[in-house]
């Protein structure tokens, strides 16, 4: 027998206090529009498998995908079954499998096919009847942008979007959540006349992530850190995320959205929001959303963006060993594009414990290697006993929180190298995700479904967030819009000589990853 508190499924055997067992899911179930797209393919079946060879999805789980393509519910099985084989993290196992595939529909139709709609409100009643889904379902819109419009008022059109008495409805909507504030504004408005705010999850894959949910438990609950987690000495922080590929087939969706909006609007100001922000009051989405907010909006822009931000575009080079095209030699992209595929851009946080730091973002397409890390790089000291000679090696005191691809923190620090001479260098202390836990981390797309289906908001950005962002890159948009075009930089380098002339002005370096 279950119980329901405020439409959520609640286990009546499970006492909340029991950290032992994991979260499970209650009844439910999962809608996929563009089922047949890559992120569906390489990242949602395969994290709703893992799911349930985890044993966290219920055993009436069931699996609606929505596309135009003439298949009947075997076909999609058999599309799930190799998207698993090929993709999922955890071992294969038929009895698994067998289970998850009695709950799998299929439903074709284009999204503004009232017909389709139809089948696909049959196809869930006919699911929730022999399935006990208890009429909670949610809808992952894995769609270009353009179609969430259509794709929400359809379901509100017929019935979708309305739980029955005790159950729930969710939205799920991936990034780019607009291409400006205005846009951005739209969007909300159209999504918030169907679901309510607390209905909807926009992801950010990034924040399902372990490494980035540790920078909480790095800050908050160790002593050691938080002290130093100031103006007073920190001298500044890095957030990079570098790519070692191109566009490859996306020309359709990069080009015209570039990788400042594409990148830095949502991952790496969340990113910032995450390593500033001021301990919340509880680890719930409404505390943890207050002080993200509160970051967010003490951003300041430079006065100068001409001399603080930079634009970059991939020319031919070489990437592991091979040539590869320049961005305007893509398949699809016109040879006078302006896309940006590379972005850098200085910021400050303008409150009292960070007054003064300047926060250096980037992101890139064909640079030196695939990373993403956060280098909270510390001042020098402030009275050296050493001879100069003596400390040549040494540089800055850094924390390096690595977020992929080996999940990890580095700590660099001076230390002396053996010998009869007083000679210093950098060393590193080294914490990997891989080597301290047995258990391996799971993908963040399975940490995200699995949010979405008890109803835990924490990992999701929520409107204000959103716009808030856009808020801060929209002025330096509209600047690059006015101002000359991206500057080329070779394929397989650290991206264009304005960019290190920019933190150069500054006294300071990138970090090499």
């Amino acid at each position: 027998m279950s119980a329901t508190t405020a439409g959520r499924w609640v286990n009546p055997l499970l006492d909340p206090s029991d950290r032992r067992l994991p979260r499970i899911a209650g009844p439910s179930g999962l809608v996929i529009f563009g089922v047949t797209g890559d992120l569906s393919r390489k990242k949602l079946m395969p994290a709703v498998y893992d799911l349930a060879n985890r044993g966290l999805l219920p055993p009436g789980f069931s699996l609606v995908g929505f596309a135009r393509r003439d298949w009947e519910d075997e076909d999609f099985a058999q599309v799930v079954h190799d998207a698993v084989k090929e993709h999922a993290r955890t071992p294969f196992r038929e009895e698994v499998w067998r289970q998850l595939a009695e709950g799998m529909r299929f439903v074709p139709g284009e999204f503004d096919d009232d017909q389709a709609f139809k089948t696909l409100r049959e196809t869930v009643d006919a699911l929730d009847a022999a399935r006990g889904t208890s009429g909670n379902f949610a809808f992952y819109l894995s769609v270009p942008p353009k179609f969430f419009p259509t794709v929400v008022r359809q379901l509100k059109r017929h019935g979708l979007s309305d739980a029955p008495e005790g159950s729930w409805r969710r939205a799920v909507i991936e990034k780019p959540f607009g291409h400006d504030l205005a846009s951005a504004e739209e969007l909300n408005q159209v999504v918030h006349e169907v679901f309510t705010p607390d209905q909807v999850f926009r992801i950010d894959h990034y924040l399902g992530k372990e490494t980035v949910q540790n920078i909480l438990a790095l800050r908050f609950a160790n002593q050691m850190f938080e002290p130093l987690w100031n103006r007073s000495y920190v001298d500044h922080v890095q957030i990079t995320m570098a790519e070692d590929i191109g566009i490859g087939g996306r020309a359709g969706y990069y080009d015209g959205i570039g990788a400042a909006r594409d990148v830095i609007q949502n991952h790496l100001l969340q990113l910032l929001a995450l390593t500033a922000m001021e301990e919340p009051a509880g680890f719930d989405a409404e505390s943890l959303v207050a002080e993200k907010l509160k970051v967010l909006k003490a951003v300041r822009l430079p006065a100068d963006l001409g001399a603080h931000t930079v634009r970059g575009q991939y020319a031919a080079g070489w990437q592991g060993g091979e040539p590869v095209p320049g961005y305007l030699e893509e398949d699809g992209i016109a040879p006078d594009s302006r896309t940006d595929t590379y972005a850098a851009v200085k910021l400050e946080v303008d409150n009292r414990r960070w007054a003064g730091v300047p926060f250096y973002l980037r992101t890139g397409k064909r640079l030196g290697r695939r990373v993403t890390e956060i280098a909270v790089v510390f001042q020098r000291a402030p009275h050296s006993p050493f001879d100069t000679s003596d400390t040549q090696e040494l540089g800055q005191n850094a924390l390096v929180i690595r977020v992929q691809p080996d999940e990890g923190i580095t700590v660099r620090f001076g230390s002396k190298v053996p010998g009869t001479s007083m000679e210093i260098r950098d060393v590193t202390m080294d914490f990997a995700y891989g080597e301290s836990f047995t258990e391996e981390s799971p993908e963040a797309y399975e940490r995200l479904i699995l949010d979405v289906l008890l109803g835990d908001a924490n990992l999701f950005p929520r409107t204000e967030e959103v716009e808030e962002s856009w808020k801060i890159l929209d002025p330096v948009e509209g600047y690059w819009d006015t101002h000359g075009t991206p500057e080329q930089y070779t394929a397989g380098t650290w991206g264009p000589k304005a960019a290190d002339e920019m933190l150069a002005r500054d006294g300071r370096s990138w970090r090499r990853p």
